[in-house]
């Protein structure tokens, strides 16, 4: 072998190696969507915040109860509630609320959330009217839905009659409607409040200011609200969509030809960014060396390629020795 041949030899075994580590891709990470977060409903049938004041005035009960109260994911469907309040009714238990229909729903999932209330032929009584119901409705719904990317929705619905103190009444929806009975009390109500946001909504079929003094009992006063079927309800977060990658031809994602592909030299070639672990979508399936810029393994591929230079340069000293010996 002459020391050309042997040359070109040396020199291509430098070559191939260079050229393999370069041919490596640099890889990118790819991004993870955001889930979203969970939204919220609840429901009520029945909601008091009364004062019972006992006829020597020294005694307040608080009555504070609920009926069917759920938070999403639950559902209740219950239709008697009775208490028991110290002092009035000769210890016996008070009947608040008797229906026939009486169920609370809230449910939640990804992309909604809803809160819905039926009670159907209803009688509430207060301590100290056993006989005479404070208020009976024939049916009131009320519904709360919350949907990913829609507006909140409220809606409340008393349908048939309405009885207060034993009186029918016609309610308005322009404000409250007030029942006054003389040595018996006075109830306001108001009708189907509803009350929407951008990401909430809450509904409520009744709501009654109470204000009694049935002096029967042993109680001499009734006051504070009473709350009947409501609803509501909070959007859940929408999931966050991934940022769209950056393409190699420029954002508008167009043909790279011009300077990159060596066509037009007077133009500015083309700014190459390196890759990063935030980029998403797929990596590029071949890489020069000089386009992609330094990475974690560029000084192991200098290393390695002046190691394999000098090794040819010692075969070529060789091979020029044994060639002036010949």
């Amino acid at each position: 072998m002459n020391s050309n041949t042997f040359r070109r030899a040396a020199l291509a075994a430098v070559a191939a190696p260079v050229a393999l580590f370069a041919a490596v891709p640099a890889q990118a990470a790819p991004a993870t969507p955001a889930t979203g977060g969970e939204g919220r409903a609840s429901a009520v049938v029945l909601r008091t915040g009364l004062d019972v004041s006992l006829l020597n005035k020294s005694v307040h009960v608080p009555l504070k109860v609920t009926l069917n109260e759920v938070q999403a994911p639950a559902g209740a469907e219950k239709t008697a509630l009775t208490v028991n309040l110290d002092g009035v009714a000769g210890g016996r238990p008070v009947s608040v609320l008797r229906a026939d229909v009486a169920t609370a729903n809230a449910t939640v999932d990804k992309n909604k959330a809803e809160g819905y209330t039926n009670l159907a032929k209803a009688r509430v009584h207060v301590p100290g009217l056993p006989l005479l119901s404070l208020i009976e409705v024939e049916k009131v719904t009320s519904k709360a839905l919350c949907e990913v990317g829609k507006e909140p929705v409220a809606e409340s619905n008393v349908l048939g009659h309405v009885k207060v103190l034993g009186k029918k009444v016609t309610l308005s929806a322009g404000g409250p409607t007030r029942v006054a009975v003389p040595g018996v009390g006075e109830v306001s109500l108001d009708l189907s409040s509803t009350e929407t946001t951008s990401r909430t909504a809450a509904a409520t079929a009744l709501r009654l200011k109470v204000s009694v003094n049935p002096l029967d009992l042993n109680v001499a006063e009734v006051e504070g609200d009473i709350t009947l079927a409501e609803a509501t309800c909070e959007t859940p977060k929408a999931p966050k969509t991934p940022e769209k990658p950056e393409q190699p031809g420029g954002s508008d994602g167009g043909s790279t030809d011009g300077g990159s592909t060596g066509g037009d030299t007077g133009g500015d070639a083309p700014d190459v960014k390196p890759q990063t672990g935030s980029d998403a979508g797929e990596a590029p399936t071949t890489a020069n060396l000089a386009e992609t810029g330094g990475s974690s393994t560029t000084p192991y591929l200098a290393g390695g390629a002046a190691l394999l230079l000098a090794i040819g340069a010692g075969a070529t000293v060789v091979a020029r020795r044994r060639g002036s010996q010949g």
